[in-house]
């Protein structure tokens, strides 16, 4: 049997505690998890060839942190055919609400699941059933 593998990204190191309580979810379901930091707009380039090479190593669903700016998600949509799932990650002075509606507002090809402010662990949830990993 194939393993099912994640990847997760994030922009920045501060969102690593949001971002690692999906993760750990995924892990404790036996999903292979690869974490990632890399900014779509400081790391443009790499960020765009993280994406880009998703599917060929194998990953089945990206799950992108969401802050601030929040312009991760649709990067990583916009360079793959992989579900993406964005977290809003509740930063800046309006805790996270801007992140929610522009991980929401993708534009019309470019699709982003959204889950609730901080919500790794739905996002994590979501992902177990994109990949049909039985619940326990």
């Amino acid at each position: 049997m194939q393993t099912k593998r994640v990847l997760v990204m994030m922009g920045s190191e501060s969102d690593r505690p949001t971002m690692e309580k999906g993760a750990d979810i995924l892990r404790e379901a036996g999903v292979d998890v690869q974490v990632e930091v890399s900014s779509a707009h400081r790391e443009p380039n790499r960020t765009a060839k993280i994406a880009t090479e998703a599917a060929g190593e194998g990953f089945s669903v990206v799950i992108c942190g969401a802050g601030l700016s929040a312009a991760l998600p649709g990067v990583v949509a916009a360079h793959t055919t992989l579900p993406v799932i964005g977290v809003p990650v509740s930063a800046g002075t309006l805790g996270g609400l801007d992140a929610l509606l522009s991980v929401a507002q993708m534009p019309p090809g470019v699709p982003v699941a959204a889950v609730g402010i901080d919500n790794a662990k739905n996002a994590a949830h979501l992902a177990l059933r994109i990949l049909d990993v039985p619940k326990d």
